[in-house]
């Protein structure tokens, strides 16, 4: 597939049912990368439907699909402003929560043209800085963004609660 065979633009309500499977393959990803971490639940398709397709009509999210040929969906992004945080000291900013490229589709500069595009528009809406989360054992997730200009700010680190009789 050449690049200039697909496009980037702002999903429509309609589209949610046809981004929700690149959704749900994107949480199952994190959930193999840590279980203990990151959740994964029954019905995660037709969860994130509901879900992109309310996001898709809020003014203060951006959701951007990368189309192919016949309309066939390779791409996705979700970002949406955020109010002041005080639990984890951030101010009101932009916040993108995912950026997925089905893997046939992957090196075409279309993860670029989805952060590109939903990066500008975040800040279009008045984010005086966009801010993201990328799985530390995603090394190629974070040296893209910080190819965007990311910087580290902050390391999440876990811990579970240890088993019962355990000291």
């Amino acid at each position: 597939m050449e690049p200039d065979t697909y496009r980037v633009r702002p999903a429509r309500p309609e589209d949610a049912a046809r981004i929700a499977p690149l959704a749900a393959a994107l949480v199952r990803m994190h959930h193999q990368l840590d279980p203990l971490r990151f959740l994964c639940v029954d019905g995660l398709e037709e969860g994130y439907a509901r879900f992109l397709r309310t996001a898709s009509e809020d003014p203060r999210s951006v959701v951007l699909v990368a189309e192919g040929p016949g309309g066939v969906v390779l791409g996705y992004a979700y970002g949406a402003l955020e109010p002041r945080d005080w639990n984890t000291l951030l101010d009101a900013c932009g916040v993108l929560h995912d950026i997925l490229v089905a893997p046939e589709a992957r090196a075409l500069g279309l993860g670029r043209a989805l952060a590109d595009q939903a990066l500008a528009r975040l800040f279009a809406l008045g984010a005086p800085r966009v801010v993201l989360r990328a799985a530390w054992q995603n090394p190629a997730a974070r040296a893209f963004f910080e190819g965007l200009g990311f910087r580290s700010t902050m390391v999440e680190m876990t811990l579970e609660r240890p088993a019962e009789g355990t000291p």
